[in-house]
């Protein structure tokens, strides 16, 4: 009977201990990107606090340890708090977010109260005032709601080319229909009506003076060509539409493109002319060819910038031969800033054109006008409500250094951010979404001025109006003191120091700037002959150390030559002073019950405990929490483990052998005796623990069992013989196996041989080589003799 056992001066039952995993702390990386407040090297309170939002000023006078630099009163709040600094002596304003105006948005059915345009609210809030300070954003909400019934404006503008002949006689009744339509959407409704054709210069019209009269050839009577014209003012009239439309005439001009910019230039601009009311503002473009842009007019000669001014002289733009046609980014901007939302009503064949245009320009649509313009009310009430459904956020120009964040939060639980968050999509009339902005600036922006930006829902008039204002002081600079004699008065005594006047230096200002290098205050910055100035770790300012910043805020120089620090003493487990005490001046301060150069040794001894409550169990010494053994003996943490102590064996003997085979002395009381240990049985003896392999040291016993007999081992030549003897026995009968095979394999082919050779049945007539031996030959017959050769 052979087992392993765990042995101990007390005889500890045997075991088999999982070793315990060992942990693996990583050591600390510090990013000094993190920390912009000693990045700023701020000199005085206000630079601090626009380093950063976390960036606090200590202005306690008595502060600054010796050889410390102003610029480290500039700190993080937690690292100023943890260095000495009350809570009460910091400077750190925060922003502030005031609401000066916030009218509800309106809940209104439609044939409710009738409001006029400027009564309904569709955004809250109106006003907002924000105080920023730096890194740190100021977060509002911007809820917006589509109201019911709202005023609609829609302007009608046509291309009046020859091409359009046809389509024209459908818009004459386009007034009276298009209100019907529309009522059904909103009880305030009004619409006007513009046409265009080109620039009245060539090469884009003819300008011959019977051309000018009528642009069309043969017997076709055609109006003289103009770039664009104001046909009918926004208006509640729809018959007074049809009229208007109905008086119209075709005209022509040469190219295929059209002026079609320089006419929505003119309506976008020209909003008092033309009667834009602060509604919902649609304009209609109808075409069936392409457009003129920004440096065609070089063409016709004209090169001068479209100016984006209102020339409209008796409701006709006279600049057109003047000024270029505007850019797209031009036209982007106007109809932007009068809230113009474009529909373009395009034939089949040019829709990827305007489709590529429409990417281009926020809150426009396209529809498939069809060959004659008979679809297009169903077209403009399609486009209506692709566009109203869809709401997208615009703020005016930011001052340098602010920027502005966007997170919508709309219908069915729908939220995103980044560009997205700009805009809600599948809106409903009576639905009600929200923004969540944040505005942030870094620095400050305008020189401390105050600035305003507003946001807006594209396409309509109603606007956020934010005043911002910046933080770029401390309140305790509004109290310093000027010309103070704490700073030779060559300074002012602000936030706990002097911040001295241009020309002077030294923590009071006591030098001139032109006097800092002299041998002499560098001898003072020495702490003898031998060593470098400020240690090397400052610099000599005035006859006085001022210690260079570290990167990492939690290590800094110190001392009047900057001769100590915190960060160079002794380490244990990759932790400073060993993570119990701080580091004064190159020394570790260990904190209490620690003890050693690197506060490594632990002077709690509970770790040296043995089970009896003994040091070391009696046979050793506690030092650093750790027990050292002075009995060769024993071993173990706290020097309980004897492998060598003697009657280990043998005292567990009687129980291994009746849990194990069921015999022994112990066999009736095996339960009750022996049940004080954990049993694992091997296969083999091969897989007992090792003394040297295993985690808690074991030996290993063997003993005879209860009829005194001790299993011999296997013997090993017969084992070797007999696997031997069956490898070349199987061997052998392979070979012979394939040999039969072979055997049988050849005869079946003899035999096959035989039967073909018996069946064979040779003819020389059929061989195509034979030649007989007998030739035979017909001699000619004479008088019907004939003889034979």
């Amino acid at each position: 009977m052979e087992y392993s056992s765990s042995v101990s001066d007390y005889h500890q039952a045997a075991k088999y201990l999982l070793p315990l995993t060992p942990l693996t702390f990583s050591p600390f990386v510090f990013n000094s990107e993190g920390n912009e407040c000693i990045i700023a090297s701020a000199k005085h309170c206000g630079e601090c606090i626009q380093a950063g939002a976390k960036c606090g000023w200590c202005k306690d006078p008595a502060f600054l340890k010796q050889g410390e630099a102003v610029s480290t009163r500039c700190d993080e709040l937690q690292s100023l708090v943890k260095r000495g600094c009350n809570v009460d002596m910091i400077e750190s304003p925060k922003g502030e977010r005031k609401i000066l105006r916030n009218k509800p948005v309106t809940n209104r059915k439609k044939g409710g109260e009738k409001l006029q345009p400027h009564e309904i609210t569709q955004i809250q809030p109106q006003k907002l005032n924000l105080t920023l300070r730096s890194g740190e954003p100021q977060t509002f909400d911007l809820k917006f709601k589509r109201a019911e019934d709202y005023p609609i404006d829609l302007y009608y503008l046509m291309d009046l080319s020859y091409s359009m002949k046809d389509d024209l006689e459908n818009v004459k009744n386009l007034g009276t229909s298009l209100m019907q339509k529309m009522s059904k959407i909103t009880s305030d409704f009004q619409i006007g009506f513009g046409s265009f054709v080109e620039k009245t210069v060539m090469p884009y019209i003819s300008t011959t003076p019977a051309k000018l009269l009528n642009p069309c050839t043969g017997d076709q009577n055609c109006t003289s060509p103009f770039s664009y014209r104001n046909v009918l003012n926004l208006t509640s009239d729809g018959k007074q539409f049809n009229t208007l439309v109905g008086q119209q005439q075709i005209s022509g001009n040469l190219d295929s493109p059209e002026g079609g910019f320089d006419a929505i230039m003119q309506v976008a601009v020209c909003g008092n002319l033309i009667g834009w009311r602060d509604v919902t503002r649609l304009l209609v473009f109808s075409t069936d060819a392409g457009f003129h842009f920004a440096g065609d007019g070089k063409l016709g000669g004209i090169v001068l910038p479209n100016d984006g001014k209102c020339h409209l002289e008796d409701n006709v733009y006279t600049m057109s031969h003047y000024y270029d046609y505007p850019s797209i980014a031009h036209l982007v901007q106007k109809l932007s800033d009068n809230n113009i939302q474009t529909i373009f009503a395009v034939t089949e064949e040019f829709q990827p054109v305007y489709q590529e245009l429409k990417n281009l320009i926020p809150k426009s649509a396209v529809g498939t006008l069809s060959a004659n313009s008979s679809n297009v009310i169903n077209l403009i009430i399609d486009a209506y409500n692709s566009l109203s459904s869809e709401v997208i956020l615009e703020n005016s120009k930011l001052p340098s250094g602010v920027t502005i964040t966007y997170t919508s939060r709309c219908k069915n639980g729908v939220v995103n951010g980044g560009e997205n968050g700009r805009k809600c999509s599948n809106i409903s009339i009576g639905d009600e979404v929200t923004f969540s902005i944040s505005v942030t600036s870094k620095g400050c922006p305008n020189e401390g001025m105050s600035d305003t930006i507003k946001i807006k829902p594209l396409g309509f008039t109603e606007e956020l109006e934010i005043t911002l204002n910046f933080i770029c002081g401390c309140d305790c600079q509004k109290v310093g003191i000027n010309k103070s004699p704490l700073c030779h008065s060559n300074g002012t005594y602000e936030c706990g120091d002097c911040r001295c006047e241009d020309g002077h230096v030294g923590r009071e200002c006591e030098c001139s700037s032109n006097d800092v290098a002299t041998e002499d205050m560098d001898r003072t910055c020495r702490k003898d002959n031998t060593t470098d100035i400020c240690s090397n770790s400052g610099d000599c300012v005035c006859g006085t150390c001022e210690c260079k910043n570290r990167d990492n805020p939690e290590e800094r120089y110190s001392g009047q030559f900057c001769e100590c620090d915190n960060f160079s003493c002794d380490r244990s487990g990759n932790k400073l002073c060993g993570g119990h005490g701080r580091c004064e001046c190159r020394v570790c301060v260990c904190d209490l019950m620690w003890a050693g150069s690197a506060c490594d040794c632990s002077l709690d001894n509970t770790t040296c405990m043995a089970s009896n409550k003994q040091i070391c169990n009696g046979r050793g010494t506690c030092d650093c929490g750790i027990c050292k053994c002075t009995d060769p003996k024993f071993q173990g943490p706290t020097c309980e483990i004897c492998p060598t102590c003697p009657g280990v064996c043998t005292e567990h003997k009687e129980c291994v052998q009746c849990r194990t085979f069921g015999t022994g002395e112990k066999k009736d009381t095996c339960e009750k005796d022996c049940s004080y240990f954990t049993l694992i049985k091997v296969k083999d003896r091969d897989k007992l623990p090792q003394p040297n392999d295993a985690a808690y040291p074991v030996m290993h016993c063997k003993e005879r069992d209860a009829n005194d007999y001790c299993p011999a081992g296997p013997d090993i030549i017969p084992i070797v013989a007999g696997v031997v003897a069956g490898i070349v026995l199987i061997g052998l009968a392979l070979l012979l196996i394939w040999k039969l095979l072979m055997i049988i394999h050849d005869r079946r082919e003899f035999a096959k041989f035989e039967k073909e050779k018996m069946n064979a049945k040779w003819d020389t007539q059929e061989n195509p080589i034979y030649k007989s031996p007998i030739n035979q030959f017909q001699n000619p017959s004479y008088g019907r003799k004939a003889a034979v050769l």
